[in-house]
Protein backbone atom coordinates (compact mmCIF):
# COMPACT_ATOMS: atom_id res chain seq x y z
CA UNK A 1 0.00 0.00 0.00
CA UNK A 2 1.35 3.55 -1.25
CA UNK A 3 0.84 6.52 1.66
CA UNK A 4 0.40 9.74 0.70
CA UNK A 5 1.60 13.27 2.15
CA UNK A 6 2.57 16.61 1.84
CA UNK A 7 5.73 18.41 1.68
CA UNK A 8 5.72 22.07 2.58
CA UNK A 9 8.70 23.67 1.06
CA UNK A 10 10.23 26.88 2.36
CA UNK A 11 8.74 29.19 -0.03
CA UNK A 12 5.32 27.64 1.23
CA UNK A 13 4.79 25.70 -1.98
CA UNK A 14 3.23 22.33 -0.94
CA UNK A 15 4.42 18.89 -2.89
CA UNK A 16 2.12 15.90 -3.01
CA UNK A 17 4.46 12.95 -2.30
CA UNK A 18 3.68 9.10 -2.74
CA UNK A 19 5.70 6.51 -0.68
CA UNK A 20 6.03 3.08 -0.75
CA UNK A 21 8.16 0.30 0.62
CA UNK A 22 9.55 -0.51 4.00
CA UNK A 23 10.77 2.54 5.47
CA UNK A 24 14.44 0.84 6.55
CA UNK A 25 14.76 -0.70 2.97
CA UNK A 26 18.41 -0.76 1.73
CA UNK A 27 17.34 1.39 -1.16
CA UNK A 28 15.72 4.17 -1.91
CA UNK A 29 14.13 5.11 -5.36
CA UNK A 30 13.05 8.39 -6.28
CA UNK A 31 10.85 9.00 -9.20
CA UNK A 32 10.92 12.66 -11.55
CA UNK A 33 8.30 13.07 -14.02
CA UNK A 34 8.50 15.11 -17.05
CA UNK A 35 7.42 18.73 -18.19
CA UNK A 36 3.61 19.26 -17.76
CA UNK A 37 2.78 15.64 -16.74
CA UNK A 38 2.87 14.05 -13.01
CA UNK A 39 4.18 11.30 -11.20
CA UNK A 40 1.55 8.55 -12.37
CA UNK A 41 3.86 8.60 -15.90
CA UNK A 42 5.55 6.04 -13.41
CA UNK A 43 2.62 3.87 -12.47
CA UNK A 44 4.57 0.56 -14.40
CA UNK A 45 7.54 0.76 -12.24
CA UNK A 46 6.26 1.49 -9.03
CA UNK A 47 3.51 -1.47 -9.30
CA UNK A 48 6.73 -3.52 -10.43
CA UNK A 49 8.70 -2.34 -7.00
CA UNK A 50 5.38 -3.00 -5.34
CA UNK A 51 6.31 -6.11 -2.68
CA UNK A 52 10.24 -5.10 -3.07
CA UNK A 53 12.80 -4.46 -0.30
CA UNK A 54 13.14 -1.24 -2.04
CA UNK A 55 11.60 2.35 -1.09
CA UNK A 56 9.97 4.44 -3.80
CA UNK A 57 9.38 8.20 -3.68
CA UNK A 58 7.44 9.66 -6.00
CA UNK A 59 6.30 13.28 -5.83
CA UNK A 60 4.27 16.14 -8.58
CA UNK A 61 6.54 18.85 -8.91
CA UNK A 62 5.68 22.11 -8.36
CA UNK A 63 2.72 23.61 -10.24
CA UNK A 64 2.35 20.09 -11.30
CA UNK A 65 -0.41 17.47 -10.61
CA UNK A 66 -1.22 17.66 -7.43
CA UNK A 67 1.35 19.60 -5.45
CA UNK A 68 0.82 23.34 -5.08
CA UNK A 69 0.96 26.47 -7.79
CA UNK A 70 4.79 28.08 -8.27
CA UNK A 71 5.55 31.46 -8.54
CA UNK A 72 6.18 32.64 -12.11
CA UNK A 73 9.84 33.56 -11.04
CA UNK A 74 10.44 29.79 -9.33
CA UNK A 75 9.69 27.73 -12.38
CA UNK A 76 12.62 27.16 -12.99
CA UNK A 77 14.83 24.04 -13.39
CA UNK A 78 17.46 25.02 -10.81
CA UNK A 79 14.43 25.54 -8.15
CA UNK A 80 13.12 21.94 -9.43
CA UNK A 81 16.90 21.07 -8.24
CA UNK A 82 16.41 22.55 -4.80
CA UNK A 83 13.01 21.07 -4.58
CA UNK A 84 14.75 17.76 -5.59
CA UNK A 85 16.93 18.25 -2.26
CA UNK A 86 14.35 19.43 0.09
CA UNK A 87 12.15 15.88 -0.95
CA UNK A 88 15.69 13.91 0.17
CA UNK A 89 15.92 15.27 3.34
CA UNK A 90 12.26 14.76 3.87
CA UNK A 91 11.79 11.26 2.89
CA UNK A 92 15.10 9.72 2.11
CA UNK A 93 17.33 11.28 5.02
CA UNK A 94 19.59 8.41 5.14
CA UNK A 95 20.88 5.53 3.30
CA UNK A 96 21.76 5.21 -0.80
CA UNK A 97 19.77 6.78 -3.34
CA UNK A 98 18.67 5.86 -6.26
CA UNK A 99 17.42 8.98 -8.97
CA UNK A 100 15.13 8.39 -12.32
CA UNK A 101 14.16 11.30 -14.12
CA UNK A 102 12.04 11.42 -17.34
CA UNK A 103 12.68 14.57 -19.42
CA UNK A 104 12.60 17.54 -17.01
CA UNK A 105 13.01 15.18 -14.29
CA UNK A 106 16.11 14.18 -15.49
CA UNK A 107 17.21 17.86 -15.92
CA UNK A 108 16.21 18.28 -12.78
CA UNK A 109 18.37 15.84 -11.26
CA UNK A 110 21.16 17.55 -13.27
CA UNK A 111 20.58 20.61 -11.33
CA UNK A 112 20.41 19.24 -7.99
CA UNK A 113 23.99 17.80 -8.79
CA UNK A 114 25.45 21.12 -9.96
CA UNK A 115 23.81 23.04 -6.95
CA UNK A 116 24.21 20.44 -4.21
CA UNK A 117 27.58 18.26 -5.19
CA UNK A 118 28.52 17.69 -1.75
CA UNK A 119 24.66 16.78 -1.15
CA UNK A 120 24.49 14.64 -4.21
CA UNK A 121 27.63 13.19 -3.48
CA UNK A 122 26.21 11.91 0.12
CA UNK A 123 23.28 10.28 -0.89
CA UNK A 124 23.44 9.28 -4.27
CA UNK A 125 24.15 6.00 -5.40
CA UNK A 126 22.82 5.42 -8.89
CA UNK A 127 20.99 7.08 -11.62
CA UNK A 128 18.37 6.67 -14.73
CA UNK A 129 17.85 8.79 -17.54
CA UNK A 130 14.71 8.71 -19.13
CA UNK A 131 14.22 10.49 -22.43
CA UNK A 132 15.90 13.18 -21.02
CA UNK A 133 18.84 15.48 -22.09
CA UNK A 134 21.58 17.95 -20.40
CA UNK A 135 21.80 20.08 -23.34
CA UNK A 136 18.37 22.34 -23.30
CA UNK A 137 16.65 22.11 -27.06
CA UNK A 138 19.87 21.84 -29.22
CA UNK A 139 18.78 18.78 -30.36
CA UNK A 140 15.00 19.07 -30.27
CA UNK A 141 13.44 19.31 -33.88
CA UNK A 142 10.19 18.16 -32.95
CA UNK A 143 10.43 15.26 -35.49
CA UNK A 144 10.25 17.50 -38.50
CA UNK A 145 12.37 18.97 -41.12
CA UNK A 146 15.33 21.11 -39.31
CA UNK A 147 14.19 23.83 -41.42
CA UNK A 148 11.22 24.25 -39.81
CA UNK A 149 12.90 24.31 -36.65
CA UNK A 150 13.69 28.02 -35.78
CA UNK A 151 10.14 29.10 -37.19
CA UNK A 152 8.39 26.05 -34.51
CA UNK A 153 10.73 27.21 -31.68
CA UNK A 154 9.94 30.94 -31.85
CA UNK A 155 6.06 30.16 -31.49
CA UNK A 156 7.05 27.98 -28.77
CA UNK A 157 8.36 30.30 -26.80
CA UNK A 158 5.99 33.13 -28.20
CA UNK A 159 3.12 30.83 -26.70
CA UNK A 160 4.85 29.96 -23.93
CA UNK A 161 5.39 33.39 -22.47
CA UNK A 162 1.50 34.16 -23.33
CA UNK A 163 0.90 30.89 -20.98
CA UNK A 164 3.28 31.62 -18.35
CA UNK A 165 1.34 35.37 -17.50
CA UNK A 166 -2.35 32.93 -17.38
CA UNK A 167 -1.43 32.47 -14.30
CA UNK A 168 -2.72 29.24 -11.53
CA UNK A 169 -5.29 28.25 -14.11
CA UNK A 170 -5.29 25.18 -15.75
CA UNK A 171 -6.13 23.91 -19.56
CA UNK A 172 -9.74 23.67 -19.84
CA UNK A 173 -11.54 20.46 -19.89
CA UNK A 174 -13.10 21.39 -23.23
CA UNK A 175 -9.44 21.88 -24.56
CA UNK A 176 -8.10 18.67 -24.12
CA UNK A 177 -9.90 16.52 -27.03
CA UNK A 178 -8.22 18.95 -29.25
CA UNK A 179 -5.19 18.36 -27.89
CA UNK A 180 -5.40 14.95 -27.68
CA UNK A 181 -3.89 13.55 -31.22
CA UNK A 182 -1.02 15.74 -31.31
CA UNK A 183 0.23 15.17 -27.58
CA UNK A 184 -0.09 11.03 -29.34
CA UNK A 185 1.81 12.23 -31.91
CA UNK A 186 4.59 14.13 -30.11
CA UNK A 187 5.32 11.98 -27.30
CA UNK A 188 5.05 8.47 -28.12
CA UNK A 189 6.12 6.24 -30.58
CA UNK A 190 4.84 3.33 -33.06
CA UNK A 191 2.76 2.10 -29.85
CA UNK A 192 0.32 3.99 -27.45
CA UNK A 193 -1.94 2.20 -24.87
CA UNK A 194 -5.08 4.13 -24.57
CA UNK A 195 -4.37 3.60 -20.74
CA UNK A 196 -1.14 5.28 -20.75
CA UNK A 197 -2.69 8.42 -22.69
CA UNK A 198 -5.65 8.79 -20.45
CA UNK A 199 -2.78 9.59 -17.61
CA UNK A 200 -0.83 11.27 -19.91
CA UNK A 201 -4.02 14.07 -20.87
CA UNK A 202 -5.10 14.16 -17.06
CA UNK A 203 -1.37 15.35 -16.06
CA UNK A 204 -1.92 17.86 -18.55
CA UNK A 205 -5.16 18.94 -17.39
CA UNK A 206 -3.31 19.42 -13.73
CA UNK A 207 -0.84 21.35 -14.78
CA UNK A 208 -0.98 25.20 -14.41
CA UNK A 209 -0.80 27.17 -17.54
CA UNK A 210 2.15 29.25 -15.54
CA UNK A 211 3.83 25.94 -15.43
CA UNK A 212 3.02 24.87 -18.92
CA UNK A 213 4.58 28.52 -20.27
CA UNK A 214 6.84 29.03 -17.17
CA UNK A 215 9.54 26.42 -17.22
CA UNK A 216 10.19 26.63 -21.22
CA UNK A 217 13.12 29.47 -20.91
CA UNK A 218 15.36 27.26 -18.45
CA UNK A 219 14.12 24.05 -19.93
CA UNK A 220 15.51 25.42 -23.35
CA UNK A 221 18.92 26.79 -21.71
CA UNK A 222 19.99 24.10 -19.34
CA UNK A 223 23.71 22.93 -20.42
CA UNK A 224 24.92 20.16 -17.71
CA UNK A 225 27.61 17.68 -19.99
CA UNK A 226 29.76 19.63 -17.58
CA UNK A 227 28.19 18.47 -14.20
CA UNK A 228 27.74 15.10 -15.36
CA UNK A 229 31.82 14.83 -16.34
CA UNK A 230 31.99 15.52 -12.73
CA UNK A 231 30.28 13.11 -10.91
CA UNK A 232 33.17 9.81 -11.56
CA UNK A 233 31.61 5.90 -11.18
CA UNK A 234 28.37 6.37 -10.14
CA UNK A 235 26.40 3.63 -11.64
CA UNK A 236 23.81 4.87 -14.39
CA UNK A 237 21.83 4.11 -17.36
CA UNK A 238 20.43 6.57 -20.19
CA UNK A 239 17.47 5.29 -22.32
CA UNK A 240 16.19 6.69 -25.10
CA UNK A 241 13.72 6.22 -28.14
CA UNK A 242 14.50 6.43 -31.57
CA UNK A 243 11.58 7.87 -32.29
CA UNK A 244 11.57 10.45 -29.80
CA UNK A 245 10.47 13.93 -30.92
CA UNK A 246 11.90 15.99 -28.08
CA UNK A 247 15.02 14.69 -26.75
CA UNK A 248 16.10 12.31 -29.52
CA UNK A 249 18.68 10.01 -29.39
CA UNK A 250 21.82 12.08 -29.34
CA UNK A 251 20.32 13.76 -26.63
CA UNK A 252 21.17 10.19 -24.31
CA UNK A 253 24.46 9.83 -26.71
CA UNK A 254 25.81 12.82 -24.97
CA UNK A 255 24.69 12.12 -21.62
CA UNK A 256 26.32 8.66 -21.45
CA UNK A 257 29.38 9.75 -23.05
CA UNK A 258 30.17 12.83 -20.52
CA UNK A 259 28.93 10.37 -17.50
CA UNK A 260 31.86 7.12 -17.28
CA UNK A 261 29.84 3.78 -16.72
CA UNK A 262 26.68 4.70 -18.04
CA UNK A 263 24.56 2.16 -19.44
CA UNK A 264 22.96 3.26 -23.04
CA UNK A 265 19.77 2.05 -24.13
CA UNK A 266 18.07 2.75 -27.81
CA UNK A 267 14.68 1.96 -27.96
CA UNK A 268 13.98 0.93 -31.55
CA UNK A 269 10.21 2.38 -32.36
CA UNK A 270 9.90 3.91 -29.18
CA UNK A 271 8.84 7.89 -28.78
CA UNK A 272 9.31 9.73 -25.59
CA UNK A 273 7.00 8.02 -22.83
CA UNK A 274 9.58 4.79 -22.14
CA UNK A 275 8.43 4.25 -19.02
CA UNK A 276 4.82 3.27 -20.78
CA UNK A 277 6.08 2.29 -24.26
CA UNK A 278 8.97 -0.11 -22.89
CA UNK A 279 8.35 -0.43 -19.09
CA UNK A 280 9.81 -3.71 -18.82
CA UNK A 281 12.70 -2.16 -20.53
CA UNK A 282 13.09 0.55 -17.73
CA UNK A 283 12.17 -1.49 -15.10
CA UNK A 284 14.84 -3.79 -15.88
CA UNK A 285 17.53 -1.27 -16.33
CA UNK A 286 15.84 0.87 -12.83
CA UNK A 287 16.49 -2.65 -11.01
CA UNK A 288 19.90 -3.26 -12.12
CA UNK A 289 20.81 -0.13 -10.82
CA UNK A 290 19.29 -0.03 -7.68
CA UNK A 291 21.18 -3.74 -7.21
CA UNK A 292 24.63 -1.66 -7.73
CA UNK A 293 23.55 0.75 -5.56
CA UNK A 294 22.75 -1.50 -2.96
CA UNK A 295 26.08 -2.86 -3.15
CA UNK A 296 27.80 0.70 -2.95
CA UNK A 297 29.62 1.50 0.34
CA UNK A 298 29.87 4.45 2.66
CA UNK A 299 33.60 4.43 1.37
CA UNK A 300 32.59 5.12 -2.07
CA UNK A 301 30.10 7.78 -1.01
CA UNK A 302 33.15 9.82 0.67
CA UNK A 303 35.52 9.17 -2.02
CA UNK A 304 32.58 10.98 -4.49
CA UNK A 305 32.08 13.87 -1.32
CA UNK A 306 36.14 14.25 -1.29
CA UNK A 307 35.91 14.76 -5.02
CA UNK A 308 33.06 17.00 -5.07
CA UNK A 309 34.52 19.39 -2.21
CA UNK A 310 38.26 19.27 -4.34
CA UNK A 311 36.16 20.56 -7.47
CA UNK A 312 34.23 23.58 -5.71
CA UNK A 313 37.61 24.59 -4.44
CA UNK A 314 38.76 24.46 -8.06
CA UNK A 315 35.69 26.62 -9.41
CA UNK A 316 36.50 28.53 -6.84
CA UNK A 317 39.76 29.49 -7.11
Amino acid sequence: MSERSELTLTDGVRLHVETSGPADAPVTVVLLHGWCLDRRTWHHQMRAFAGADVRVVAYDARGHGLSGATRLRSATVGQLGADLAAVLDAYAPSGPVVLAGHSLGGMTIMEYADSHPEHFAQRVAGLVFVSTTAEGATHTHYGLPTTLTPILRLAEQTGAGVLARLGARRPHRVVLPALRPGVRWLLFGDECDEYDLEVIMSGVGRASLRSIGGFRNSVGSQHRLDTLATLGDVPAAALVGDRDRLTPPPCAESIAEALPGTELTVCEGAGHMLMMERPELVTAALSGVVEKAAESTAVQRRRRLSRARRDGYDKAA
